[in-house]
Order: C-alpha cells, then structure tokens, then sequence
C-alpha cells in the first residue's frame, strides 16, 4: 500500500508540472495581459505600468514566468493576484472550498439516487418502475448543463423558494453558527441538484445494467438453486461484483462533476473555482489562471486516487501492485 502511494504521488508531480506549463504557454500565446486595459487610463503613468511590469515579471519571456511562479509554488504561495489586488493563495483557496462543497453534495445527491434507482431497475425489469428510471434517465442525459442552470435560475426567481446566486446570505455574517449552516445550505441546494442531474442518469444506467449482468451469472443462478432468498442473493452476491465498474468510474464522475461546476457556478453565481478561473481570464491576470487550472487538475488527480483505493478495497482479486 505504501508503495502504491507513494508511486501515485510521484506521477502526480510531472502531471502537474505539464498542466501549468501548458496552461502558462497558453496564456502567453493569448493577446494582451492585465496591463494592456490600465494603459489607456490616462490617470495611470506609463512609468508606473513598467515599474509593475518589473514587478510581476511580466516584461519577460514566459518560461522566465513559469520560473519565478514555480519558484513561489515550491515556497507555497500562489503568487499575487493583479486583478483582486491579494494574494492569490486566501483567495484560491476559499474558493476551491466552495467548488469543493458544490461537487460533494452533487455527488452525495447523484450516487445516492442513482445507485438504488439503478438496482430498482434492473429487478423489476420491464415494468413501469423500469420504464420509468429510463425516461429520469434520458431527460437527464438530454438536457444540457447550460439549460438546466438556465431553467433552475427561472424557476428559483419565478417561485422564489430558493436564492438566485451567491453562497451566502447578505446578513451571513450576522446570524448564529446554526442559522449561518442553513443558510449555506439553502444557497447550495439547486446548484448541487442542477450539477447532480446529468451525472445521476449516467450512473443510474450503468448501476442497472451491470446488476443486470451480474444476475445472469452462473454463480448467482446457483445462490439461487441452494435455497437462498431473492433479496440476499441480490444484496450480498450479485451487487457487490455489480458495482465494481461503477468503482471505475468514480474518477471520471468527479471530473465531469468539476468541468459541469464551471458551467453550473458561471451561471448560477456560485463563487466557486470555475467562476473565479473565468473572471481571471477575462481580467488576463494570468497567474490567477494557472493556480485555478492546477487545483482543478489536482482535485481529479485525487479523485481518481480515490477511485482506485475504493476498486482494490471493493475487489478481493486486485491487487495494487
């Protein structure tokens, strides 16, 4: 096991270290940078837009950049953010907090409901409770993450049941402990169910149709023919080796759940990772971009990870080595 950690972490680093390096060469191939807009406002000196050039190193080739910001990375600070006028690392990081709740309870909501919808489907096969988790499943396959935020927006500002952006409350500050987790919770709900949507007809379908699998195996028809009851023969035998694949896909689940965050808090307002990367774009503040892009890139590392300490733990037959 320690082996296989430690193996993970060092494929981690060169991983990392391509993503900022191509994200850095992108952003200097881009037209422009920060200090392009502050150049035609006549308040603003040239002499002090050298002096901040100089300061940001942004007078100097890209890979001499990448130096400096490597260098700050490996100090543990993400550098200076030009357009938010802070330090990049408080700001990153309150944000990835924010993006990191928004995935969770989305995959809470989307696994919670898929999985036992997906075995309620594969045992009553061909009824209308199968019929219907297949529509859920379409719709939510259908539809696009853009429409569905469109239409959650709509439906929160017509019925006024919920929040229409934000993460918080403009009195947060001045409630309880309890009411301020309420009040958190009431902001998170429909942007957690709009990011879940998508994910939970894609899992469903493929909880329903490895149970499905799984059913007409030799082993489970020989459960079966020692006596053992229908609901034990399911539950203990045939869902464990079910559910495996779904292990599989546990990593490519959190990655779709965080490139769907981009979309989901772009729309909604949500303060989170995808809404800070984009605002730092437009702003061609450019460090800022890179620290997004390598947290995002780190949080699928993770989950991927995750995935397969789950698959070794869930499998008798795997091993890590």
């Amino acid at each position: 096991m320690w082996s296989f950690l430690f193996k993970r972490l060092l494929h981690m680093i060169p991983l990392l270290l391509g993503v900022s390096l191509l994200t850095f060469l992108l952003m200097a191939m881009a037209p422009g940078d920060y200090f392009t807009a502050l150049s035609q406002n006549p308040q603003i000196s040239p002499e002090t837009i050298a002096n901040l050039k100089a300061k940001f190193h942004l007078g100097q080739p890209w890979y001499v950049q990448y130096f400096y910001w490597l260098k700050n990375i490996l100090h543990g600070e993400f550098g200076y953010s030009m357009a938010y006028k802070i330090p990049a690392t408080a700001l990153i990081f309150e944000r990835l907090w924010n993006t990191f709740l928004l995935s969770f309870f989305a995959m809470i909501i989307a696994w919670g409901i898929a999985i036992p919808l997906g075995i309620w489907a594969a045992v009553k096969k061909d009824s209308w409770a199968d019929r219907g988790c297949s529509l859920v499943a379409f719709v939510g396959l259908s539809v696009p993450d853009v429409l569905l935020a469109l239409l959650a927006l709509w439906f929160a500002a017509a019925t006024g049941w919920f929040p229409v952006g934000g993460a918080q409350s403009p009195i947060h500050d001045l409630l309880t402990p309890m009411q301020q987790f309420w009040d958190c919770a009431y902001h998170l709900i429909l942007p957690a169910l709009v990011l879940a949507a998508a994910d939970l007809a894609g899992i469903m379908r493929r909880m329903r149709s490895c149970l499905l699998d799984t059913l007409r195996a030799e082993y489970v028809t020989a459960a079966r023919a020692r006596g053992l009851g229908e609901g034990w023969v399911i539950y203990k035998h045939a869902l464990r080796n079910a559910i495996n694949p779904l292990l599989t896909i546990f990593g490519y689940s959190l990655a779709a759940l965080l490139s769907g965050a981009f979309i989901v808090e772009n729309i909604m307002a949500w303060p989170g990772l995808g809404r800070l990367t984009i605002e730092a774009f437009f702003a061609k503040d450019s460090y800022l971009v890179v620290d997004c892009v390598v947290m995002a890139t780190a949080l699928l590392v993770v989950g991927n990870f995750i995935a397969d300490l789950m698959l070794a733990w869930s499998d008798p037959r795997i091993r890590l080595k």
